[in-house]
């Protein structure tokens, strides 16, 4: 079992990205250095279930086995002879690891299951590829555009999180006309229910249309500020996460990230903290 060795040195590897199978290999640093153990929740990134954050709280909910008894301590750690369950099912850490962007189509939830029945992002990846990926960040069912895929935990933790300082841009098409009030109070800053919402750059496109860059992501953060003027979002298009551009990625299809755009991404992060990263996060909401 193998694990990539530092998220900030895949530049050096991604040589060796196949653009046919998705997929980097994981590098030569054993699965438990210096066999040492490891926290459980690591475990669990580098197993390809979710961001260390999310893995904390499928520890704390019971979720998670080892050899066989429910384990829900967060300090707890776990060497190369525990077997390791989640819900169940053996999880091994993984040889290779995945980078996908997807432009998701509207009437699609980033969510592992939907109670409802309605159909998942995940569901749109290629069939080929058999290690189970998680989305970092969000678009709500009735938003579109592009949503990065990996089995990365570090990765999804650090390009995921509020201060990572990455641009996501948006093209918003209204029902009605948008008047210049929607944009001053935008890109000045304007308080709702208690949240402080501003964009990092807004530009009219149309008399219902506008482009909107943000850069700390909150819940809803656009359709919260259109509904504070009364305004309805009737399209909603992420065209942008940092250096990657939707370009001609039709709705329904992913690609692999280049290895241009996993150092732009990565580059980005180089500012956040060391304990931010150790802490891990999936964050980034729904727009």
């Amino acid at each position: 079992m193998k694990v990539r060795s530092s998220v900030l040195n895949l530049s050096d590897r991604t040589k060796e990205f196949s653009q046919d199978n998705h997929a980097i290999p994981a590098g030569d640093t054993p699965a438990f250095p210096g066999e040492k153990p490891l926290r459980l929740q690591v475990y669990l990134a580098h197993a390809g279930v979710a961001s260390r954050r999310a893995s904390e709280k499928l520890i704390t909910s019971g979720r998670v086995s080892v050899n066989g008894r429910p384990l829900t301590q967060l300090g707890a750690k776990v060497s190369r002879e525990d077997a390791v369950c989640l819900d169940g099912l053996p999880l091994h850490i993984e040889s290779r690891l995945h980078y996908l962007v997807l432009h998701k189509p509207p009437g699609y939830i980033c969510s592992a299951f939907d109670p409802q029945g309605r159909p998942l992002a995940g569901a749109l990846l290629p069939a080929d590829i058999k290690e189970r990926l998680y989305h970092i960040g969000r678009l709500d069912y009735r938003s579109s555009g592009l949503i990065l895929f990996t089995n990365d935990g570090d990765f999804a933790a650090k390009i995921g999180h509020p201060r990572s300082g990455i641009e996501k841009e948006y093209i918003v098409e209204a029902a009605g006309p948008i008047s210049d009030q929607v944009l001053e109070a935008f890109e000045r800053g304007i308080h709702i229910e208690g949240v402080y919402y501003r964009s990092a750059a807004i530009e009219r496109l149309g008399r219902k249309a506008l482009r909107v860059v943000l850069v700390e992501g909150k819940n809803r953060e656009i359709r919260r500020v259109f509904s504070y003027f009364h305004l309805h979002p009737e399209k909603l298009l992420r065209i942008r996460i940092g250096p990657v551009e939707i370009s001609d990625l039709g709705e329904g299809k992913s690609r692999p990230l280049t290895s241009e755009e996993l150092s732009g991404l990565e580059y980005k992060c180089l500012s956040i903290k060391d304990q931010i990263v150790t802490k891990g996060a999936t964050h980034g909401n729904c727009y």
